[in-house]
């Protein structure tokens, strides 16, 4: 079963930077996609960014390019999100997600979930 832990969440001022990490473990398939989405209430789980294991190949949603990369350290299973040039409407709950599929950021194609960690945008 796999398992996700997001971690680095916090309270950001606005233009600042934050670097989000997540730990994977449990996945037995050699290639997945790993997404970065993000949820704040009264608005739909939105994606942010995604990677896929078999080629580095990335993907982000619009409101974010520019300003957010995504990366992974393969030896330890770890995938990373910088923010950069933060500002308050990137306030939310963010989550990874797996899928199996060679995808970008269908959230319909994601099936296995961390539990989320706060972000806060905000003087």
């Amino acid at each position: 079963q796999v398992q996700l832990v997001e971690s680095g969440g916090g309270l950001v001022e606005p233009g600042g930077s934050l670097t989000l990490s997540c730990q994977v473990s449990g996945m037995t398939y050699p290639y997945y996609t790993i997404g970065w989405f993000r949820h704040t209430p009264g608005k739909d789980r939105e994606g942010v960014a995604s990677i896929n294991t078999s080629d580095e190949s990335t993907y982000y949603g619009d409101s974010v390019k520019g300003r957010f990369s995504i990366s992974r350290d393969a030896a330890k299973d770890m995938v990373y999100l910088q923010m950069n040039s933060v500002k308050p409407e990137d306030t939310g709950v963010y989550y990874c997600a797996t899928t199996i599929m060679y995808g970008d950021l269908r959230l319909s194609e994601y099936d296995s979930w961390g539990q989320g960690t706060q972000v806060t945008v905000s003087s």
